[in-house]
């Protein structure tokens, strides 16, 4: 008699998951199907995996702060904002209104920007920005560690907290533990910097009850004196990377960055702040900054799974659809959605060369062969793939036309897409953009192309694996 009880309960409780994944708001079918044949398949497992990872959950208290800090700093941004730049004719404009939708901000014009050099020389120069800051310092990692880049960049922190400067700094709770369970942290907390770590797993199986727990911030953001910012897809930590140091060097983008956009950074990185602290700090958004002219026109686009009514991937699918003579992709993780890859697929088969360089190892094995499962598509539609050989290629990076530009902390995958925290800097600038191709033309010196006859090749076992592993794309 127990057992049938059980196999009843069992049953019910499958039932129940399976209508409540079904009914889920904002999910999307691909992704309701998945969850329906977890629950289906692997009734006890699935249910718990559901209940871990099928929601996006946020404790109740949280999300009021999120949107209490979004609020406040919407009434400052819109108090001391100037008008809007226009928006660039043609190409540019359904990407730049598609990012106003997805972040909130408007493109802004006057903007300049530098692109450091690559290795340790990068985070050198932000170095050198947190010596000459007078009033503030504000930092936000996804990963900060306490290696010799990072402690050098604490350091420098520290010595701005101790001649009066305001610094603040926000890590994220698991990206950032060593860094968090470390002296260092403690010596700047002592020094007089105010530091917080986001998401904060605590006792995970008592987390887990109100949010889901592998919501992370995935932002790079540096702002100094509410005048220099910095963004791109660099860390806080040495290129040799010592936690994954067998993929090492992390090759990296970051950018410098004066102008309106700025303060664009800067309110995300105070939106994240005051969502741990009730202090109203929007006045900081007040103060004046000054635009560059000539200069280019550029728009932050800050998204997230609980403030976005569209996704970035919408941006870059506008961007693509509006090429007309090239389009070049680098990226580290390649999981996307079903408009973003049918996107890139339909750029190459109209007669726009497009091409995606990835890296040649991945510290990700789950999302390579996820990767991989999508290159028979783009070769067959005419896209160049390419290798990165000598370390980690870790840059994001979109340019189209060699004018319109994105970059950030987003990959081109659903994790970016739809549950980190994430920033992107959208511009339209010749020369920046040319900087960009550049560089992307010196990854490319230094990969293999991925040719059709050899992905062809592969071994039915390794088809077989990328191809089954591709069917939890949805969830990755």
């Amino acid at each position: 008699m127990l057992p049938i009880v059980l196999v009843l309960l069992v049953t019910l409780t499958q039932i129940v998951f399976i209508l409540r994944a079904l009914l889920q708001r904002g999910s999307t079918p691909p992704v309701r199907l998945a969850w329906v044949m977890i629950i289906g398949l692997l009734p006890i497992a699935g249910i718990i995996l559901y209940l871990l990872f099928g929601e996006v959950r946020l404790a109740q208290a949280k999300r009021h702060q999120i949107r209490r800090a979004r609020d406040t700093l919407l009434l400052g941004w819109n108090a001391n904002s100037h008008a809007p730049a226009p928006l660039p004719d043609g190409l540019g404009a359904a990407a730049f209104e598609m990012g106003r939708a997805t972040g909130g901000f408007p493109a802004r014009a006057g903007n300049r920007a530098t692109i450091l050099p690559e290795g340790d020389d990068q985070l050198e120069d932000m170095i050198a920005g947190i010596d000459a800051a007078r009033a503030s310092v504000h930092l936000l990692f996804y990963i900060w560690l306490p290696d010799r880049m990072g402690t050098r960049l604490a350091e420098a922190a520290i010595r701005a907290a101790e001649r009066g400067v305001t610094v603040r700094v926000l890590v994220d709770d698991i990206g950032s533990r060593p860094l968090i369970r470390s002296n260092l942290w403690r010596r700047m907390a002592e020094a007089g910097i105010e530091v917080e770590a986001a998401f904060p797993l605590g006792y995970p199986f008592v987390t887990m009850l109100f949010q889901r727990i592998d919501l992370r911030n995935h932002r790079k953001i540096a702002v100094i004196d509410n005048r220099i910012g910095w963004t791109g897809s660099r860390n806080c930590a040495d290129a040799a990377f010592e936690v994954k140091r067998s993929y090492a060097p992390w090759v990296d983008v970051l950018m410098r960055l004066e102008g309106p956009v700025v303060r664009q950074m800067q309110a995300v990185f105070l939106q994240d702040w005051m969502t741990y602290h009730h202090a109203d700090l929007s006045a900081i958004l007040a103060e004046t900054q000054s635009a560059h002219d000539p200069g280019f026109t550029g728009q932050v686009i800050a998204t997230g799974p609980d403030q976005s009514v569209t996704g970035l991937s919408d941006t870059i699918v506008s961007m693509l659809h509006a090429a007309r003579e090239r389009v070049v992709v680098t990226t580290p993780y390649y999981v996307p959605d079903i408009p973003t890859q049918a996107a890139l697929c339909a750029a190459a088969r109209r007669g726009i060369p497009v091409t995606m360089i990835l890296p040649d190892r991945n510290d990700n094995r789950i999302v390579a062969a996820a990767s991989e499962s999508h290159y028979v598509d783009l070769l067959e539609a005419g896209v160049r793939l390419y290798h990165f050989l000598p370390g980690l290629l870790h840059s994001k990076i979109l340019t189209v036309d060699g004018r319109l530009a994105l970059l950030g902390s987003t990959n081109l995958d659903r994790r970016s897409f739809n549950l980190n925290y994430e920033n992107a800097l959208l511009l339209d600038c010749a020369e920046v953009t040319g900087d960009l191709d550049r560089l992307q033309d010196s990854y490319i010196a230094r990969a293999r192309e991925v040719t059709l006859d050899e992905v062809a090749g592969w071994s039915m076992l390794r088809r077989l694996r990328n191809n089954s592993v591709a069917l939890a794309e949805p969830l990755l």
